[in-house]
């Protein structure tokens, strides 16, 4: 791991970068205080797909209810009921 302050990070960059591709890890600091990491550039993460877990999901059909005791904590229901 490298920790450079930022005022070194701006006239060394072409360095820090070369370091994070062979693998190091390099931390920007200011005032001695880590702020920032340089890590390498992943590519772009893969779109999702709406319904791509159709069938594999289930949900109870008394989901939305609430048991008595917890409706009437939550107001839904006059107390005593």
């Amino acid at each position: 791991m490298v920790i450079r302050n930022i005022s070194e990070a701006k006239a060394e960059l072409s360095a820090l970068i070369a370091m994070v591709q062979q693998g190091d890890e390099v931390i920007l600091a200011k005032s001695g205080k880590p702020v920032a990491k340089i890590v390498p550039y992943g590519g772009i993460a893969q779109r999702r797909v709406p319904g791509s877990m159709v069938g594999e999901i289930w949900i109870a059909p008394d989901f939305d209810e609430l048991p008595d005791d917890m409706a009437e904590a939550f107001g839904m229901l006059e107390p005593g009921k």
